[in-house]
Order: structure tokens, then sequence, then C-alpha cells
């Protein structure tokens, strides 16, 4: 199967394309900005708010499916850009399913969508109505509507994690203090946000191989949750990270990553 990838050069991108090619699939990966160092297919620098461009391109690429993964992504900065996350989100993500025309599209939402449920009424299923609670999950769930009406396969991703992620996500920013407290960077203190949060977290890898069954196995038009089933606190996960560093450090919490919205508790049922 010929794939295209929107956002090749992010976070899951990098890992999703390597892991298709090593399965037999041919991988096209179009990206933004700095050109990344992905050898082992095509790449092609397009926006997705240029929609002429973007259909030129999706055109002369003709693939068999495209995983939309490119767009903005962090819960915390789309209180202070909701503008540019509904353009990028809602109407890049309208443009690219535009373009497919005849492809498959599997495009990449969230568990933010689901917004503050009961912890009795969890794990959350995907026929459950959606309620985003901040511009990131609104963004996501506007999209979701316009890419059923493309017959597109919904992905609703729980907390993605993993070697790579950008460092202001809370698991990767609390392992960059510890690796500065470790190298005598920094002082013995790791400053954090929300705590007590629970996620559903997913290892990257197992995210990709979860990409890769719903492109052979999944269905045009529905949705799924990619997780594991089971939640953890912020705070257990930095205590883990803490004893796997070896590390002695002084938890403090700062004002400043606290988020306007915090969703309790967010848990997939797979």
């Amino acid at each position: 199967m010929h794939v295209l990838i929107t956002g090749v050069a992010g976070f899951v991108g990098t890992r999703l394309s390597r892991h298709l090619r090593d399965h037999g699939h041919r991988v096209t990966g179009t990206f933004i900005g700095e050109e990344p160092g992905l050898g082992g297919m095509d790449l092609i620098q397009v926006d997705l708010l240029d929609s002429q461009e973007l259909g030129k391109v999706v055109a002369a690429v003709d693939p068999d499916s495209i995983v939309h993964l490119a767009g903005l992504s962090h819960v915390g900065e789309s209180w202070q850009q909701p503008e540019l996350y509904f353009r990028v989100n809602v109407l890049g993500s309208e443009n690219l399913l535009r373009a497919a025309k005849g492809a498959r599209v599997i495009v990449a939402s969230s568990a933010e969508v689901y917004g503050a449920v009961p912890e009795d009424e969890q794990p959350l299923a995907e026929d459950r109505d959606v309620a985003p609670m901040s511009p990131y999950g609104l963004s996501k769930a506007a999209m979701e509507r316009i890419a059923l009406l493309y017959d597109a396969t919904i992905v609703r991703a729980f907390n993605i994690v993993g070697p790579g992620q950008a460092p202001t996500f809370a698991l990767p920013a609390f392992a960059h203090q510890l690796t500065a407290i470790g190298r005598d960077e920094q002082a013995p203190v790791v400053q954090v946000g929300n705590l007590s949060a629970r996620r559903d977290f997913v290892h990257v890898d197992d995210a990709v191989e979860g990409y890769r069954v719903l492109l052979e196995q999944g269905s045009p038009g529905r949705v799924y949750n990619l997780g594991s089933g089971h939640a953890h606190s912020i705070g257990a996960a930095l205590e883990e990270l803490i004893r796997i560093s070896g590390i002695s450090a002084k938890v403090e919490v700062d004002p400043e990553r606290f988020r306007k919205v915090d969703v309790p508790l967010l848990v997939a049922s797979t």
C-alpha cells in the first residue's frame, strides 16, 4: 500500500513512517519548516492552509491511503492561540480531506474531545457524546464532524508518550529536568503542574502499531479509541521517572504550569 503521512516529521509521524515501511508499505511524507532527516521515503513540504498547493501534492502523490497527523496538539498552548488551532486543525484538515478524493483517510483526533466525564461513567466508549473543554479539544471535535462527512476513519488517541516527544508535554518535561539535575545543570528541584490528573498512557510504538492495524483492517466512517484501558496519575508517572533515573530531587508545584481547565480523568474503553 502507498501511504501518505501528513506531519511525518512529528513525534508519531517519524515512528509511523518507519513502522509502515518495516511492514512492506511504501510511504510518502509531508512536512512544514525545516526538512527532517528521514530516509527511505519521498518528502514534500506543504502547508495544510495552502489548499491549492496541498491539492497538487496529493494529486501528484496519488496515495492509496492517507494518515493525517499534521496539526497542533498542545492542550495548554491552545488557550493562548485558539484561532490558530481552529485554522490549522479544522480548516487545514478540511483542505486535506477535500484534496484526498478517492484515497482512504485516517485522521488523528484526541481523547480531549470527551471532556470531563464522571469517573463512574468511564472507561470512555466511542459512542459517547463529545463535550470538549479546551480550544484544542473543540478543534478536534469540529474536525471529526467534517471528517465523517468524507467517510474518514477517526482515531481518538489517548496520551501517547515515548522517546522524541516535545518537552512542552508533561512526562518529557519531567525527564528533561531530571537529566539537567543529573548533569548539575539545574538545582535538584522538579517544577510541576497538576499531578492529580489521571491519563491513559500509550507508548508511541504501540500507537503506531494501532494506526497500521486501522490502515489494514479499520472501517471508513468509524471512530476508534487508541488507548490502553488503564489510567495512571501524572504524579505516579513522575515517581516512576524519578525511580528510573535514580536522582534525588524535590518536587515543587509551579502555578504557571497549571492549565485553565484540566480534565481529572481520561481512560479508554478498548
